[in-house]
């Protein structure tokens, strides 16, 4: 018996990413029978290189990385969704290696897969220090699983088996070192407001996560970790660079906590 084609819905969130949105939909097109981007008021051209490409362009005004996230997922229509960011590019062995996977027989004894993840920061891979292999689940049975609640750091949330694949996905999420930092800045507001939440929710305690003394320990432990341990000394001065500022990472998301504990706004 010949098995049925399987239909596969390419999801994309956007707001002005006309940089790297074409390549994503390009490297991404031959997996996948429909393509939607969402996009949240774009002042360049994303949207038109989208549709350009033939993507479904819907516009919804900011609900959250999660909710925007999962009103994509609801758009699609196919047995199975591919969440990408807007500047995830699936590398052409991954492809390859995907296109293998959705014509096997064995494709769907799991509900997810996982692609690891290659970071860039400008046009320099990032292959220590803990940013990979950062493997993410961007590749879901429909109706399997959906983005937690989470201010930050979003993630697919299902109980069905899943799979890790053996090629990578490209992420340019940064053109330089200081977009790296804007963003880790940000990052550590929104973890400490996420965490906040869960404390007076009673779904957390503070205890030593917010203690003076995790407060001087855990950056130097984390810079350790990233720079010695997990090998950030081999990406040179960058190396050096990212563990730096993932450790202040740490210290800002403990400082802006205790503040928000001690009725700041963090």
């Amino acid at each position: 018996m010949t098995q049925a084609p399987v239909s596969v819905s390419l999801v994309i969130i956007a707001k002005n990413e006309e940089r790297t949105i074409g390549k994503v939909i390009d490297a991404a097109k031959e997996l996948v029978t429909e393509i939607i981007v969402v996009d949240s008021g774009s002042s360049d051209k994303t949207c038109e290189i989208a549709s350009e490409r033939g993507a479904r362009v819907i516009f919804q005004e900011w609900l959250g990385y999660a909710a925007q996230k999962n009103f994509a997922i609801d758009q699609a229509q196919g047995d199975w969704i591919l969440s990408l960011d807007a500047d995830e590019i699936l590398s052409p062995a991954l492809v390859e290696e995907m296109k293998q996977l959705i014509a096997s027989p064995g494709f769907a004894q799991f509900d997810g897969y996982k692609i690891p993840r290659v970071l860039y920061i400008g046009e320099k891979a990032v292959l220590h220090g803990g940013f990979y292999p950062d493997a993410q689940l961007r590749l879901i049975k429909r109706g399997a699983g959906r983005f937690g609640d989470r201010l930050v750091h979003e993630a697919i949330k299902m109980d069905g088996p899943k799979a890790v694949l053996k090629n990578h996905m490209d992420h340019y999420s940064y053109r330089t070192v200081d977009d790296f930092a804007q963003a880790m800045e940000k990052y550590a507001r929104l973890s400490a407001k996420e965490f906040h939440g869960r404390i007076e929710s009673g779904r957390a305690k503070p205890g030593f996560r917010t203690s003076l003394l995790n407060l001087f320990l855990h950056p130097y432990w984390t810079f350790f970790q990233r720079f010695v341990l997990r090998g950030g000394f081999k990406d040179g001065s960058l190396g050096l660079k990212l563990a730096l500022i993932y450790s202040d990472y740490v210290r800002k998301k403990i400082l802006y906590l205790r503040e928000l504990l001690s009725g700041g706004t963090g």
